[in-house]
């Protein structure tokens, strides 16, 4: 096919020098959005993207459309008798926040009717010890920023609010709903010019005082990208505070007795400070200390001890570490001949649940769970229990809510999604490939039955200790309905394997992650599945920086690419967004070794003249506030610039959306796109009689 002309774009000639290497940044100009040139350039990619055809495209939209009719239901967080719980039905742009109890289902909170645009999103919630004050956090837009609330639950009436400042904050309450830690950056007059998205801190708050004079509880004079973790055990006695160096897997914990020490200068005793290991801490109502740690454990393990004496010479293991299973969450029922704890664990991706005597950890028994899936957080009531509620979904399953009885030993369906959805009959095998240097990996393929080769979107995020784990796609599945394959590949850097996995995918070892999802295309390709001109793939944030390392190291491999909000500069991405949080992952340019492993695969500065690239749409959201468009802007015009073939460097700009949650329309809509841009360039021939 002939494609169109792309947008004309200047080149500068700007060259770094770093640790003496010239580094050339043609597209600088483009980091800044207000420029005129930038505007300018920005609405020519508009009208070349609404120009392209893309067929399929409404057919596709539509059955993304249908099978996200599903809606969604979330596990229930209980406080007593009341439940509160999110639930979105088939006709709504976002889920809504309930609360049950003695009285019935009422709403707490609705963000479509907070903002009839659909703009606003419900970031997170935490309802007092006692269920009768409730805090919630908002965004606007896809900014991200987590305005804190506090409601009554009896009415819905606001009591407190807006506060400021509050992304990704814990909300720890203290027992009578007058008082909570939690966390908040400082104003952004107190620090230096570009660094308002970090320097947070812990507060103690009273609820109808001034957020300003609220007592600065922990974080002064530490790391200014210190992300900070806030609890109150039940019975309001034991505070816990966790400090993480940007997404660092490492924390520091302390501990402090609220008896012995007012909460507005709590004394705080040190648990693990400068250990490399991540650690949770939960008060158990038996009077134990529950530890969760990977130290010494990298796949995870639960040790006890006394909340007196919190510190890693005291623990005890409880639930040792598997050979093969990462342990991945656990509650606690008391409510039985024999009390037990139930452990959460996924092999190779698939989740399971066991069932271990309390006092010994010894394992007594399986949880029934509904099939080969991924199970979320396993709750209980938080003064003790028979029952524990966790959600369930698969390649085919829409996310319902189970409950399990330890009295019976059964597992029941709590409830299901509201909408009724006609899903495709598909198949999903899971196989193991190797990559470059003899490793094994897992992947999840899913397909009609048929045979190949056939258009086939391969899927990876390979970074963060994030495990790639089966769900229900509406994308995956419409895509699979027409007549290709959706293959997930479960790379290093991801936590599918546990810590070691994760560690093996970043830092010096990134090229690791590359190396995976070559060898996953090689293997699908290899053994009859798709061929390298019917191959897309598609990531996101950190998967975007995987297929854009991808596509410029081997685009012989690969017929098309999404890219989306993707990190691709990897010299200078310290400078925007959160990336300054995220150099404990990927490395830093200021440090020589380090600037060697990010120069080694940085997309932008892989870009070669004169090589045919694969067909590349870059998908970016205007307030994306984790990572900045600049990255797929540059990026996007270094291609064009570059491209010898004759595919298509397409830009999608989005705006009043950012990085994460974002109605369900608009969900629909990009995906619509995505999915024909991939189908048109993979030879994917969508029609609405499949």
């Amino acid at each position: 096919m002939t494609r169109q002309p792309h947008p004309l774009a200047h080149r500068d000639e700007i060259v770094d020098d770093l640790h003496g290497t010239p580094v050339p940044d043609p597209y600088r100009w483009l980091e800044d959005p207000d420029d005129p040139a930038t505007k300018e350039w920005l609405d020519a990619q508009d009208a070349l993207f609404r120009s392209t055809d893309l067929p399929g495209r409404d057919h596709l939209r539509d059955r993304v459309a249908a099978l996200l009719k599903s809606g969604s239901i979330g596990t229930p967080v209980w406080r007593g008798d009341r439940r509160f719980f999110t639930r979105r039905t088939p006709d709504q742009e976002h889920p809504v926040l309930y609360v049950g109890d003695a009285r019935g289902e009422r709403v707490l909170l609705d963000p479509t009717v907070l903002d009839p645009a659909g703009l606003t999103t419900l970031d997170a919630y935490q309802p007092d010890k006692e269920g009768d004050r409730l805090a919630y956090q908002i965004s606007v837009g896809g900014d991200e920023e987590s305005m804190l609330y506090v409601i009554d639950v009896a009415d819905g009436t606001v009591i407190e609010g807006p506060i400021d400042r509050c992304r990704y904050s814990p909300i720890a309450w203290l027992p009578g709903g007058e008082a909570f830690y939690y966390v908040r950056r400082l104003a952004p007059s107190a620090v230096p010019e570009g660094e308002e998205q970090f320097h947070r801190r812990v507060y103690l708050h009273k609820v109808g005082q001034s957020p300003d004079d609220d007592v600065m509880i922990f974080g002064d004079g530490l790391e200014k990208t210190n992300y900070y973790g806030a609890s109150v055990s039940r019975d309001g006695r034991w505070l816990s505070i966790s400090a993480s160096r940007g997404t660092a897997p490492r924390n520091d914990l302390w501990v402090a007795d609220l008896e012995a020490s007012p909460a507005e200068a709590p004394e705080l005793v040190t648990v693990q400070q400068d250990v490399d290991a991540q650690t949770g801490l939960l008060f158990g109502r038996d009077g134990r200390l529950y530890v969760f740690t990977d130290l010494d454990a990298p796949r995870g393990r639960i040790c006890v001890t006394s909340p007196e004496t919190p510190t890693r010479e005291h623990w005890r293991d409880l639930v040792p570490e598997d050979d093969e299973a990462v342990l991945s969450d656990f509650a606690i029922l008391d409510e039985a001949a024999e009390p037990v704890m139930l452990v959460g664990w996924t092999r190779h991706a698939i989740s399971e649940i066991s069932i271990h005597a309390l006092e010994s950890g010894d394992r007594v028994g399986q949880v029934p769970v509904p099939g080969l899936g991924s199970i979320g957080g396993i709750v209980e009531r938080p003064e003790g229990g028979h029952e524990a509620w966790f959600s369930y979904t698969d390649n085919v399953t829409p996310t319902a809510v189970h409950r399990f009885d330890v009295l019976t030993g059964e597992t029941t369906l709590w409830e299901a999604p509201p909408g009724a959805v006609e899903v495709p009959q598909v198949r999903t095998e899971q196989v193991v490939y190797r990559s470059k240097d003899g490793t094994e990996v897992h992947m999840l393929v899913v397909s009609r039955e048929g045979s190949g080769p056939r258009p086939t979107i391969l899927y990876g995020y390979g970074g963060f200790g994030i495990s790639m784990t089966p769900g229900f796609s509406a994308s995956t599945l419409a895509w699979v309905e027409a007549g290709g394959v959706y293959a997930i590949a479960q790379l290093r850097g991801g936590g599918e394997e546990g810590e070691r996995w994760h560690r093996a995918g970043m830092l010096g070892n990134k090229q690791n992650v590359f190396d995976d999802l070559h060898a996953a295309a090689e293997h699908l390709i290899e053994t009859g599945v798709t061929s390298s001109d019917r191959l897309a793939i598609s990531g996101g944030s950190n998967g975007g920086l995987l297929v854009g390392a991808a596509l410029t190291q081997r685009p012989d491999l690969y017929a098309a690419v999404v890219c989306s909000a993707p990190l691709l500069d990897m010299i200078r991405y310290e400078k925007f967004g959160l990336g300054a949080t995220w150099n404990v992952e990927y490395g830093s340019a200021d440090v020589p070794e380090e600037f060697g492993w990010l120069w080694g695969y940085s997309p932008y500065h892989r870009i070669r003249e004169g090589v045919s690239y694969p067909a590349t749409l870059f998908t970016v959201f205007g307030s994306d506030t984790r990572v900045h468009p600049l990255h797929a802007w540059k990026t996007a015009a270094a291609l064009q610039h570059a491209q010898a073939g004759d595919r298509p460097i397409l830009l999608r700009n989005e705006t009043e959306v950012g990085h994460g949650a974002r109605a369900v329309s608009k969900s629909v809509e990009l995906a619509a796109d995505q999915l024909a841009f991939l189908a048109r360039h993979t030879g994917l021939e969508v029609s609405a009689g499949r």
